[in-house]
């Protein structure tokens, strides 16, 4: 489909760019452990804009199972310079010239490494994080974008976080608290796609990220704290598999 829109003039980006874009050879050799952020990108006319870079949240030892998002990623002006300057290299390099991207970048000690880059926007209700932060409306400036629109990224105003709610693996039988979530001044957003006797799935799996609260706060702390009391108020009794 890329190779037949590009034949038509109907694609700005050569269909190799998706290619080279995905290509990450390094990306098996960063462990775990080593904290990683989501960088958001927009690209008009071959020019790449840096929109923001979101801080992941994990279980920590042993997993290192992602739990949420923070953005902005608290990081200094250099480090986000850098990152930044790693994630326009990728992108020139593949041939990328319009559209999206979300890359996920570990920060090791020698430097940043490229773990993955797709041409999409970020997942995790990344934009939305964006949006309660900045005030800027990624899917919008998409758009604006395929027209030559330039991205005109605000500052942070504040913190925003999603969080996925850690529950155990197993058959939902009853649950409570997502009114009192819901009406929480600080919640900007919350799902729990599960009804009684649904399976809810383990920790770490891609699908217990569908069931989340989004918050928001002055500070990475603040935002944590309201991620873990919204956990909190959330109760639920799940029969476990080996019942």
């Amino acid at each position: 489909m890329a190779q037949e829109a590009w034949r038509l003039g109907l694609s700005p980006n050569p269909p190799g760019a998706y290619e080279r874009l995905q290509l990450c050879p390094d990306a098996d050799l960063s462990p775990a452990e080593i904290p990683r952020v989501s960088v958001e990108t927009l690209t008009v006319d071959g020019v790449h804009h840096v929109v923001g870079v979101t801080a992941q949240r994990t279980t920590g030892p042993p997993h290192f199972f992602v739990t949420g998002h923070l953005h902005p990623a608290p990081l200094t002006d250099d480090e986000r310079k850098i990152i930044g300057a790693a994630v326009e290299e990728r992108l020139t390099v593949s041939g990328y010239r319009s559209g999206p991207a979300t890359t996920e970048v570990a920060l090791e000690v020698d430097g940043p490494r490229i773990v993955s880059c797709r041409a999409q926007l970020g997942a995790d209700r990344i934009p939305l994080l964006v949006d309660i932060a900045r005030g800027f409306d990624l899917e919008a400036a998409v758009f604006t974008g395929l027209l030559g629109g330039l991205p005109v990224v605000p500052s942070a105003s504040r913190y925003a976080e999603v969080g996925f709610f850690l529950l155990p693996e197993g058959r939902l039988e009853t649950y409570t608290g997502t009114e009192d979530i819901a009406v929480s001044p600080w919640v900007r957003g919350a799902r729990f796609p599960y009804a009684v006797g649904d399976w809810i799935p383990p920790v770490g799996d891609p699908r217990a990220r569908r069931a989340y609260v989004v918050v928001e706060g002055d500070t990475p702390e603040i935002t944590r704290e309201r991620v873990a009391k919204a956990r909190q108020d959330l109760v639920a009794d799940i029969r476990p598999a080996s019942r």
